[in-house]
């Protein structure tokens, strides 16, 4: 059997924009799924019942679908349902987010009901709504609480995003699956596509590891 690893080489240029566009669609699902999630948790926990039915729907919805199902779903179902045609990186990003602020919305949901009741009613005390008290007092220190499970959360986010690639995606397991595809050099890119991912993926598990020491509760 002959190798040709200098394949990855002559693909450095595409491999490294489709390793930027998976960092990029993490990032971005990241920045627009925390709000989300708070928002749902939020909603959850009002004490207007259609909010907190309208969460709850929403959560189990999402959370119990496989990603995938629910990118094929945002891409050939929208279309077709509601007339509602996204290009297929905004279709990623729309599912990866709906996905992944369901599962925020109960690691916030978590975090805040793991605030003990006193801190609440000592900030009414002081003569706070209980909005202020909400995101002044007890917010703050749910996030405390919740950090190293974000932090987790997005490590499997960042790997993940590999399955927007079905629907064309031009991100790293995409890319590569391209160039195996033009090249016929099956082993060298899977090998080549692997190491990237472990590269970029290795960093951010220590990181994670850190912060579950640094910030992890005990009671």
């Amino acid at each position: 059997m002959n190798f040709d690893w200098n394949v990855i080489w002559t693909h450095r240029g595409a491999l490294w924009d489709g390793a930027l566009m998976t960092v990029g669609l993490t990032v971005l699902t990241m920045l627009l799924a925390v709000p989300g999630g708070i928002l749902l948790a939020l909603m959850r926990l009002s004490s207007n019942k259609l909010l907190s039915s309208v969460s709850l729907a929403f959560v189990e919805f999402f959370r119990n679908l496989p990603l995938i199902l629910v990118i094929y779903w945002a891409f050939y179902v929208m279309p077709i349902a509601f007339d509602v045609q996204f290009s297929a990186l905004t279709t990623a990003l729309v599912a990866l987010v709906l996905n992944i602020s369901a599962y925020n919305a109960e690691t916030f949901r978590a975090g805040i009901n793991s605030i003990r009741k006193g801190q609440m009613e000592a900030a009414l005390a002081m003569g706070m709504s209980r909005r202020q008290a909400m995101f002044k007092v007890v917010i703050p220190q749910a996030a405390r609480r919740i950090l190293p499970v974000l932090a987790s959360t997005w490590i499997s986010l960042f790997k993940d995003t590999s399955l927007v690639s079905v629907i064309a995606v031009s991100e790293l397991a995409y890319t590569s699956m391209q160039i195996r595809a033009q090249t016929f050099r099956v082993l060298e890119m899977l090998t080549a596509m692997a190491a990237i991912y472990w590269l970029m993926g290795y960093p951010q598990a220590k990181l994670v590891d850190w912060i579950h020491k640094k910030y992890g509760v005990k009671e």
